[in-house]
C-alpha cells in the first residue's frame, strides 16, 4: 500500500520508519544537526514549499511533508480497510 504525503509525492507504506510531529518538536540542536546530515547525504525530501508539519523516516529517504502526523496516521490506517486494493 502507498500513502500521499502532500504534493506530488506518495510513498510505501512499508518503507515507513517512523513519522515526527514537527509542531511539537522543539528546533534543537539535535533535530537541526539530523536534518544537515541528511542534506548533506542528499537525502532530504522537501515535499512542498508549504509549512512543514511532519518529519517522514523511511529506509531510503527522509520527507519533510506539510501534512499532519495525525491525517498520515489516519491515512495509513485507513488503506488497510480500502475494499477491492490488493496489498
Amino acid at each position: 500500500m502507498f500513502v500521499h504525503i502532500g504534493g506530488e509525492y506518495t510513498i510505501l507504506i512499508d518503507s515507513i520508519i517512523g513519522l515526527v510531529n514537527l509542531e511539537t518538536v522543539q528546533a534543537s540542536s539535535d533535530v537541526n544537526a539530523f536534518l544537515r546530515q541528511q542534506e548533506e547525504e542528499n537525502i532530504l525530501e522537501y515535499v512542498s514549499e508549504e509549512i512543514p508539519r511532519s518529519l517522514i523516516l523511511t529506509d531510503e529517504r527522509v520527507y519533510i511533508s506539510p501534512i499532519s502526523v495525525t491525517t498520515l496516521k489516519k491515512r495509513i490506517d485507513n488503506a488497510d480497510k480500502m475494499p477491492g486494493i490488493a496489498q
